[in-house]
């Protein structure tokens, strides 16, 4: 069976989320470089990438993901135009490290193609079909319009994943992050945070992501949304993207060190 992946590479793995628009070169690069790798396999690659910096501070800064409020209305207007700006600048940087490693890729906003938020946004999610030859189509998490009063939101990135895992038949659907080498038993610098290597609806998890800075629900999001994509998808997986090697070793081996998300 032809491998098919979507990975979806974290705002905190990309960026550094607590210092606005700072782009994490080195770490992007490790993960083009498995790209190619991947790429060299004859995988199908989707990728989506989170705002971390690019976006989440102004978001939080004006509201953003609970829509239009009258009275700041104004800010919130240039505020989403900024976002969605600044969240093509990430992708620009993103898809130039892709290119000057000689992959083709194609960028998706969704702002020009979704509507909605959640998990249940409309959009039409063909646009991702391709070939093993041809361009890696890249999305990511961004300010979209709603069809009521809100008027605007914000559609995750794992939202993405969600409908591009489980509608495009993907074979792996792989969340990369940047602090753990997967989900842990509690917060990750506790001394009693151990790696759960297999994670099931009933799994107890200690913690919270940072709500100072993400704007779209963090880790816990990452999990729901895992566990939704397992129902469909047998390989699932919440891997240490500052160790990007191990998607390739998944992806050979059938197993590496993460966390593998099951449906029961």
């Amino acid at each position: 069976m032809a491998i098919r992946v979507a990975i979806k590479l974290g705002g905190g793995l990309i960026t550094d989320k607590s210092t606005m628009k700072k782009f994490d070169h080195k770490a992007v690069e490790g993960v083009v470089d498995t790209l190619c790798s991947v790429s060299e396999l004859g995988a199908s690659i989707v990728l989506v990438h989170g705002a971390g910096s690019f976006g989440h501070l102004l978001a939080k800064k004006w509201g953003i993901s609970d829509g239009l409020n009258i009275l700041e209305e104004k800010g919130q207007r240039e505020a989403v135009k900024e976002i969605r700006s600044d969240m093509r600048e990430l992708n620009k940087l993103i898809m130039g490290k892709i290119s000057e490693r000689g992959l083709e890729c194609s960028c998706h906003p969704p702002s020009d193609w979704a509507k909605g938020t959640g998990a249940r946004f409309s959009g039409e999610i063909s646009i991702f079909e391709r070939g093993v030859r041809e361009p890696i189509p890249v999305t990511f998490g961004d300010v979209v319009d709603t069809d009521d009063e809100s008027e605007f939101g914000i559609l995750s990135g794992d939202d993405l994943m969600l409908r591009l895992s489980t509608e495009l038949g993907v074979t792996h659907s792989i969340f990369l992050i940047g602090d753990s080498e997967g989900v842990l038993s509690g917060p990750p610098g506790e001394k009693d945070s151990e790696l759960i290597t297999h994670l099931r609806p009933d799994t107890k998890i200690k913690g919270e992501h940072d709500a100072d800075i993400d704007v779209t629900g963090g880790i816990g999001l990452k999990i729901e949304r895992s566990l939704e994509i397992a129902k469909f998808v047998d390989e699932v997986w919440i891997i240490d993207g500052r160790k990007p090697d191990r998607v390739l070793e998944l992806l050979i081996s059938g197993e590496t060190i993460g966390t593998k998300i099951l449906s029961g």
